[in-house]
């Protein structure tokens, strides 16, 4: 694994803060006559995902167990995510993650955008090698991997290759992801951290 590049690249990443500054701005701009449909659909994104990110925000508090797990951990953490803001799976997950590492002084998260850093990106493949995201990668203050998790919950997942597999089309498929990610309440989220920070002691 690249640590120099890992480094470097963490040294430029946002914190959570900055990075819903980041996904607020996206949102905000004016539509003109210039855009292309492509453009107009990427706004509409960025919109749509900023709304889901600030209702969570709003609303989640996390669970006893992980509370307990993140207010009792002891190792520091970097915990770098590989991103972007126009990604519907992390406005549906990110504003949990930030919650989880809040419990924690330990914890630091540093967000870098995924397609201005392909390098980075490239070291994190999914089984299938795409490069999925959201990607978050633990890694304790001598740089040495802790844990990886994304780019959704598992659950998610499944559901998703199930409706592929039943020949649903993207837009009807991404529609059901996010109906259950409503549903779900960060509930599977929660379960998959508890079991990551269990065997990280």
């Amino acid at each position: 694994m690249n640590k120099e590049l890992i480094r470097s690249q963490l040294k430029e990443g946002m914190n959570p803060d900055e990075y819903l500054d980041f996904l607020k701005s996206k949102s905000e701009r004016i539509p003109d006559g210039n855009m292309t449909p492509d453009e107009l659909n990427e706004l509409n994104l960025f919109k749509l995902n900023y709304q889901r990110s600030s209702r969570i925000k709003k609303n989640y508090q996390p669970g006893n167990r992980i509370s307990e797990l993140l207010r009792n951990n002891k190792h520091r953490q970097t915990w770098m995510i590989i991103t972007e803001p126009w990604c519907g799976d992390s406005a549906q997950t990110l504003p949990y993650i930030f919650k989880f590492a809040e419990i924690s002084p330990l914890i630091d998260i540093k967000l870098i955008l995924r397609d201005s850093n392909l390098d980075l990106m490239d070291l994190y493949l999914s089984p299938s090698g795409a490069r999925s995201i959201p990607k978050l990668v633990s890694f304790n203050d001598r740089s040495d991997e802790l844990f990886q998790w994304g780019a959704r919950p598992s659950e998610a997942q499944e559901l998703v290759e199930k409706l592929k597999k039943d020949g649903m089309q993207k837009e009807q498929f991404l529609e059901q992801l996010h109906l259950w990610y409503s549903k779900d309440n960060g509930k599977a989220l929660e379960t998959e951290f508890i079991r990551l920070l269990e065997k990280i002691g």
